[in-house]
């Protein structure tokens, strides 16, 4: 199969699309977008190459400021951090910074030096534009830079003798480059931040265990709820996250919003427009909604913050202009103004944080539901899963150890070397909102803004294990983990079909020309080799391969080429990326191909081809924002339906993952069953039924999904059903309500006469489900 006229298309498209769909930023040199398609409002923004310009003349000409570049983004981009302090802290951070860290190694040491010593400073952190095409945060946060850097009024002096000022000026300087609310990976890195998938997230979350900051503010654009209230600042409406120790942020975060709501007014005959002249007040969830704007998931950056001790808020400033930027600059005044002020009350609070978690006493809490510890067994071939859960554990703060010696907990025995997360921690409440399964809420609340389930045992694909008892067991500290994959034996070698290491390590041997056969059990195996090849490939990938016989049902693999479908972020999503980012985790060879590219070309140089994002990606009726990313007009949708039919029947495999591919797979008439949807803010974590099937191999017949708008399919008439969900109490945790109709219904199926898959999971979702990629994998395989 031969891809034809490639370049010759690509020349079309630059004639025929916006600028914007076709300019992909590999660095800071090249040009930045002028605006954002998806703001209604324009204003000459700073870009981020201005951005740079200026944090160098600012380090350079004032004795406050310190610059350090603290990442690159996913692009290489740098990512800038700025602290302005008075200039005789500036020698002093590591001193202030192991200050903090008494906090919550001994906090009643760390009260009683803060009694003795009435002057001390505490950190203040500053997001600004962490969604792209939100200019107005980094804007803000400049400004700010500018007068903390050189003004000498009493205000400014009063708030840098009591705090240290610590700004990440541009959170996602690809999003701001391009004019996108996406990273370069199509990621929102508002929802990162229990993942920390992307770099960009890492770095940010390094800054906040570095400093631990008192107060956290995450500067945003655009809400109107009302031309009265116009813009929002948090605290929110419940649910409340009960990992919390909520009452102690309660005491500060409605004052602290409210302080910033007068700063606001008190300045609003300095605006420009009418709207910001005739503001009454601000949009506060907690105070001015029941419902609908949460800080139940950790996934944004302020509701992460909260876990490390810190009054975290987002601000979202009303809209995209100079207005909005000084609005956020007012907003953010208010609330440093507001800290000093009651810097010592605040700080207590922050200390009893950390001190409830070392004593394990939370008073607000039901006995029980914090356990003493989790034990996290490792499964001795395959222990990549847990060993990435122990990193990002401990990359967050939270302690880990082993057991010296074997133990025994409620009657199962435990290996030496076996991980255990004790909770009598500071940061237990962070520890325990990452390792529990979660709740069902779907009675608390009519809506939620986001997830509302996320656990990392059950998506990640390790055992964490809660134990309410103390442990009686001796422990080392984990400080590091150097884990080497080995072969066993003399071969032929047993790869397990167990891991999303697995099937990458299958795929990188694939690929340097050395023969995997599978099984009908979806179990992989590779003969022994010659060289050092496949040693060194298995001493990487972290797996212990054992000798096995290879059985005669097993069938030589090929490398396969993958196509997905491009999303370019319709509805403020990209659905696809995640999915994109599990394929090339998995070791497959994946390529983006636009609608467009599949409606004039076709798909004759791919094996796969994967649907994963809304329906509207097939769409020509699309707002002016959408146009560059779907389909131009009819006779390009029944292209596209023709070339999607024409792979499909000839032996293409084509795979459909989420709610929006399964309404798309039935537009182009490639199923006949009935395409069923819950409720578009409904998502959770399921219990599945998987069949007996390549496609399900590796999971369990009872095991756990993941649904995110979710969907299941009826009228199976001509199709092969490879998992339902359960019959009873197939629910797990999230929120769905009105879920009766979905009870035991198929949510994997495929296509007797054709190679089509629809999988209503969310397989790939948000460089998050782990556990679930192998699906994918699986489907692509067999």
């Amino acid at each position: 199969m031969k891809k034809l006229g490639i370049q010759l298309f690509m020349l079309t498209l630059i004639s025929i699309l916006p600028f914007t769909f076709l300019t992909e930023k590999v660095s800071a040199d090249e040009q930045q977008q002028e605006q954002s398609p998806f703001n209604s409002e324009h204003y000459d923004y700073t870009t981020y190459q201005e951005i740079e310009e200026k944090l160098q003349s600012l380090d350079k000409n004032s004795n406050r400021v310190t610059l350090d570049v603290i990442g690159e983004s996913t692009r290489g981009n740098n990512i800038y951090s700025v602290i302005v302090s008075d200039p005789q802290a500036k020698g002093k951070y590591g001193k202030i910074q192991a200050l903090r860290n008494k906090m919550f190694k001994h906090p009643g040491k760390a009260q009683e030096w803060v009694d003795k010593h009435p002057d001390f400073k505490v950190p203040v952190m500053i997001n600004g534009s962490i969604h792209g095409n939100e200019f107005v945060g980094s804007d803000a946060v400049l400004k700010l830079i500018e007068r903390f850097a050189f003004e000498d009024d009493e205000m400014t002096k009063n708030i840098l003798e009591k705090n240290i000022l610590i700004f990440n000026v541009t959170v996602n300087p690809d999003g701001r480059i391009n004019a996108t609310r996406f990273n370069g990976k199509g990621i929102d890195l508002n929802r990162d931040y229990i993942t920390q998938s992307q770099p960009e997230t890492q770095a940010s979350v390094e800054m906040i265990t570095e400093w631990n900051p008192m107060v956290f503010l995450d500067l945003h654009g655009y809400v109107q709820y009302s031309s009265e209230k116009p813009g929002l600042i948090e605290p929110t409406t419940p649910p409340h996250n009960p990992n919390y120790e909520y009452d102690l942020y309660s005491k500060w975060a409605l004052d602290q919003a409210e302080a910033m709501e007068k700063e606001i007014v008190t300045h609003k005959e300095d605006y420009s427009s009418d709207l910001y002249k005739n503001l009454e007040g601000v949009h506060i969830p907690r105070r001015d909604a029941q419902y609908g704007w949460d800080d139940y998931p950790p996934i944004f950056a302020p509701m992460y913050a909260m876990y490390h001790g810190a009054y975290g808020a987002t601000i979202e400033a009303p809209t995209n202009t100079w207005d909005g930027v000084e609005w956020q600059i007012n907003a953010v005044m208010g609330a440093l103004k507001f800290a000093t002020n009651h810097k010592n009350e605040m700080i207590k609070d922050q200390i009893e944080i950390f001190e409830r978690g070392i004593n394990f006493h939370h008073p607000t809490h039901e006995d029980g539901f914090f356990p003493h510890a989790y034990v996290l067994p490792v499964d001795d071939k395959d222990p990549t899963a847990t060993h990435k859960a122990v990193k990002h554990l401990k990359a967050n703060d939270i302690d880990v150890v082993t057991a010296k010696q074997p133990f025994t907990v409620n009657g199962v025995q435990y290996d030496a070397g076996t991980f255990i997360v004790q909770m009598d921690q500071a940061k237990a409440g962070l520890a325990n909102t990452m390792l529990w399964d979660g709740e069902d809420i779907s009675n608390d609340t009519p809506a939620m803004y986001d997830i509302s389930a996320w656990s990392l045992p059950e998506l990640w694909g390790f055992e964490a294990i809660p134990v309410n008892e103390n442990l009686d067991v001796q422990t080392a500290k984990v400080n590091k983990i150097n884990h080497n994959g080995e072969l066993d034996g003399k071969g032929p070698y047993h790869i397990p079909n167990s891991s999303v290491k697995a099937v990458a390590l299958v795929n990188q041997l694939l690929q340097n020309g050395i023969p995997v056969l599978q099984d009908d059990n979806g179990e992989f195996y590779v003969e022994s080799q010659p060289g050092n090849d496949l040693r060194k490939a298995v001493t990487q990938s972290g797996l212990t391969l054992t000798t096995s016989e290879v059985p005669s049902n097993a069938k030589t693999l090929e490398s396969l080429k993958v196509a997905i479908l491009k999303d370019g972020g319709m509805w403020k999503s990209q659905s696809h990326s995640g999915t994109k980012i599990a394929l090339e985790r998995l070791g497959f060879d994946v390529e983006e191909v636009h609608p467009r590219q599949v409606a004039q070309y076709g798909l004759e140089d791919y094996d796969v081809f994967i649907y994963s994002g809304t329906d509207h990606l097939i769409s020509y009726n699309l707002s002016e924002a959408n146009q560059p990313f779907g389909l131009k007009n009819k006779q390009q949708f029944e292209n596209f339906k023709r070339h999607i039919n024409t792979f499909a029947t000839n032996g293409g495999q084509y795979i459909a993952i989420g709610a929006g591919a399964s309404l798309a797979t039935e537009t182009l008439g490639l199923t006949d069953v009935n395409i069923n949807r819950g409720q578009s803010n409904s998502n959770g974590i399921v219990h599945v039924n998987y069949g007996n099937t390549p496609l399900t191999a590796g999971y369990d017949t009872t095991d756990i999904g993941f649904v995110y708008s979710p969907v299941w399919y009826t009228n199976i008439t001509d199709q092969t059903i490879a998992a339902s969900f359960e019959e009873e109490d197939f629910f797990k945790a999230g929120f769905w309500k009105n879920r009766e109709d979905a009870r035991g219904k198929a949510v994997i199926i495929q296509e007797n006469e054709k190679d089509v898959t629809l999988i209503g999971l969310e397989a790939g979702f948000r460089d998050h489900t782990d556990y679930l990629y192998r699906l994918i994998s699986n489907a692509i395989f067999e």
